[in-house]
């Protein structure tokens, strides 16, 4: 049977792009692995023996990237409303909570690096997607700044719009060095962006 190349484009350019097959290629189950993987090439934040702690973890691409990233000796722990339901390597855990009020005992902090690729469900009005995005991002800074170690790192997903700035800036007073930076394997599409801030200040 024939397809148009019309049905065709509409089938590939958002569910089989290029990153998504090559996630099933090296068996990552989500494409977003691509965006830690750049930021990881472009900052190298994720080092052997480090512990990590990934917010909003599911379906689990991330811990699977920096369970490789930290080596035997290292750890990573995840938390999202989703459970991961992939099998993890031996150095890597997930739980299911709420980032607003798990207790964040049980992994043992504090940690060299704390990731959020937490976004929320979506309702199609920019701005209201916008503020949930900086509402989220503010819960992973909260929980960056009390499970840090000194000197640690901090990676955040937030959308553009309204609240961005603020929240930039609130990042750049805690951080020694903060970065914005936006992965090539982020969809054009999306209002996406990445805020990154490496070694917390001490008084934190």
């Amino acid at each position: 049977m024939k397809f148009s190349n019309k049905n065709k484009q509409k089938s590939n350019s958002w569910d089989d792009d290029h990153y998504t097959l090559l996630a099933r290629k090296e068996n990552y189950p989500a494409r977003s692995v691509y965006k830690l993987k750049e930021i990881q090439q472009k900052v190298n934040l994720i080092k052997k023996g480090h512990k990590v702690l990934d917010l909003g973890c599911a379906p689990g691409s991330w811990l699977m990237y920096a369970a490789e990233q930290v080596g035997n000796a290292g750890r990573v722990a995840g938390i999202d409303l989703k459970p991961v339901e992939i099998p993890l390597p031996s150095n890597a855990t997930a739980l299911v909570g709420d980032v607003f009020e798990f207790d964040f005992g049980p992994f043992n902090p504090p940690f060299d690096l704390v990731t959020s690729d937490m976004a929320p469900a979506t309702t199609g009005r920019k701005d209201v997607d916008a503020a949930r995005s900086y509402d989220l991002s503010l819960a992973a800074l909260d929980v960056a700044l009390k499970l840090l170690k000194p000197g640690g790192s901090f990676v955040c997903k937030i959308f553009q719009g309204s609240g961005f700035d603020s929240f930039v800036a609130t990042v750049k007073t805690k951080f020694k060095t903060q970065k914005i930076f936006k992965p090539q394997s982020c969809r054009k599409e999306s209002k996406e962006i990445y805020i990154i801030g490496i070694g917390k200040n001490e008084e934190e």
